[in-house]
């Protein structure tokens, strides 16, 4: 038996303000383990590093830690420590060949750490197929965004669950 869903499981959500995308991205990082992923896509200024900034200060806090969360744009990964488990947020803008994730170390913290991968179309065939996709775009205002998660591996069922309920205090 597979863990894969016939269906990718998917949720639509609009995103009020920067507020509301924080919220989601707190949300979100406490229902996250090893071994998960999340592929952020959209385009510049569509919100993915402020997602990703927002999820890694809300897990610090939860162990009552703070700590400057800068974009990886430059560095291509940054990995923050916690309590037992490594938060890797990547930034493969500037990535140009696939292959140069192996150097990075991320095929290996994709089954050990939380990992956070913006622009993810640059792993190419490396890309977990079992990771959780959000897709993000600008909203009709100048902080909204508009923000697709989907999934095809049942694992996430009740987290995109769990943000179908939570949805209502977004807006």
């Amino acid at each position: 038996m597979t863990d894969a869903a016939p269906h990718p499981t998917q949720i639509r959500l609009s995103l009020s303000s920067e507020e509301a995308t924080t919220r989601l991205a707190s949300r979100i990082s406490s229902m996250l383990k090893a071994g998960d992923t999340l592929l952020i896509s959209g385009p510049i200024g569509a919100g993915k590093t402020h997602f990703c900034r927002s999820l890694i200060q809300s897990r610090l806090a939860a162990e009552g830690r703070m700590e400057d969360v800068p974009s990886p744009t430059y560095t291509l990964v940054q990995v923050y420590e916690l309590d037992g488990i490594d938060i890797w947020h990547a930034d493969l803008y500037r990535l140009t060949d696939p292959a140069d994730i192996l150097e990075l170390g991320l095929g290996e913290a994709f089954d050990t750490a939380i990992c956070l991968v913006e622009w993810p179309d640059r792993l190419g065939p490396e890309q977990p197929a079992d990771a959780l996709q959000l897709d993000m775009e600008a909203g009709e205002h100048n902080t909204s965004r508009v923000l697709t998660i989907s999934a095809s591996n049942r694992r996430w069922a009740p987290v995109i669950a769990e943000i179908a309920a939570f949805q209502a205090a977004l807006a």
